[in-house]
């Protein structure tokens, strides 16, 4: 039939908030899924000690870049995982282990979990607004907007009002703010398409829901810091996208929880 979608493929973000913990999880909702591409953040392991026969021995494919206890990237793929580098290429903004980057059935895959910047004031701040800015520098300088490409990951950035649940209380919050916002539009105005904002225009749906606040997840408490970002060519192919709630309805789960999106092939 003329127009009909053959095969569908799937790429998946999820900030894991450390893959040993929560490695049950991941691995029980591989095999519920089977995405094409599965991208972690904070995965909180070095690289020497990454369970990595946990995923082989599944027919799982991974690229990986740790660092003990802290940060940690990693991309999962039943496809072959080709043209692997870490990094950003800057010395400053590599000494933590924050991004990797892949392709997968010919589509380019950036892995990012930017840093959070604890407060406006801080250095940690100043740190999340250059790394950004590296960030936006590799796609200008590595990739063409007529490409498919994905940017996944943890972003650190809540782009509107829509996006957290009190936005006249946070605003101001480091993942909040004018500054960072307006960095996450020029990675839009580059070339690239909120692929959730493209098929849900609400407010009230989240990725993020913080472990300190008391019913949380309940009340919907939660911030959309989690993001699915696509070239147009790759965007227009984009079916749907889902949050999956149920992950961070588990036992001992992340604080985040996973972002699905399917592309026509």
């Amino acid at each position: 039939m003329a127009g009909k979608v053959k095969s569908l493929l799937s790429v998946a973000t999820f900030n894991v908030n450390s893959l040993r913990a929560r490695l049950p999880l991941v691995l029980a909702w591989l095999a519920a899924n089977e995405p094409a591409v599965l991208c972690l953040q904070e995965t909180k392991v070095c690289d020497e000690d990454f369970p990595l026969s946990e995923f082989t021995d599944s027919g799982w494919n991974v690229a990986f870049h740790g660092q003990k206890s802290y940060n940690g990237v990693a991309i999962i793929s039943k496809l072959p995982i080709d043209e692997v580098s870490k990094g950003l290429g800057q010395a400053e903004l590599d000494e933590q282990a924050r991004v990797i980057r892949a392709k997968v059935a010919g589509i380019s895959v950036v892995n990012a979990y930017v840093p959070q910047g604890s407060s406006r004031a801080s250095q940690k701040f100043q740190y999340k607004l250059k790394w950004l800015k590296g960030l936006q520098r590799v796609l200008e300088r590595d990739y063409e907007v007529d490409e498919p490409l994905v940017l996944c990951g943890d972003l650190n950035i809540a782009p509107s009002d829509n996006d957290v649940y009190d936005p006249q209380r946070l605003w101001g919050d480091p993942c909040f703010c004018r500054e960072v916002q307006d960095i996450y539009h020029e990675l839009l105005d580059w070339g690239l398409v909120d692929v959730f904002r493209k098929h849900q225009k609400s407010g009230g749906h989240f990725t993020y829901f913080d472990y300190r606040l008391r019913g949380a997840l309940a009340n919907g408490l939660g911030w959309r810091i989690d993001h699915i970002l696509a070239t147009k060519c790759l965007s227009r192919r984009s079916k749907g996208i889902s949050i999956d709630l149920e992950l961070r309805r588990a036992e001992r789960p992340s604080d985040h929880t996973v972002l699905l999106a399917k592309f026509a092939q």
